[in-house]
């Protein structure tokens, strides 16, 4: 993917690209969102190791389309609280490639469990040979 970076508008507040191009050829799959939710339903307390398992989880989709998390060009993620983005971000960091995707952070009212603080989805692309 190609980041896109206007010099006219002011530079990404975190790691994150404003826009991504990417080659014709590829092709895309969409993540529904994950939650930081266990195999076996266990839910930490911790944002960061929720923000993980959603990681660990869109890896698991993306690989049963012969994908990475390196692939991913687009993020939507949703945190309960403000005091839930650090852990979020580091986690996010920690697990997507370069340049990073585009990505949107918002902070909304809550899930469908009180338990859950962050839910992430992705757009991911790769080649189609």
């Amino acid at each position: 993917m190609k980041p896109l970076a206007p010099t006219t508008i002011a530079k990404p507040f975190a790691r994150y690209s404003h826009g991504v191009e990417l080659p014709a050829g590829q092709r895309l799959v969409f993540c529904s969102g994950q939650l930081g939710v266990a195999q076996d339903g266990t839910v930490p307390e911790d944002v960061r190791a929720q923000a993980d398992l959603c990681f660990a989880n869109i890896a698991a989709i993306l690989g049963e389309a012969g994908m990475t998390l390196a692939d991913i060009v687009r993020i939507n993620a949703y945190v309960t609280d403000r005091a839930h983005m650090k852990g979020y971000m580091e986690s996010r960091d920690a697990h997507v490639g370069s340049p990073p995707p585009a990505s949107t952070l918002m902070i909304v009212s809550g899930f469908t469990l009180p338990a859950f603080k962050v839910e992430i989805e992705v757009v991911a692309a790769a080649s189609d040979g």
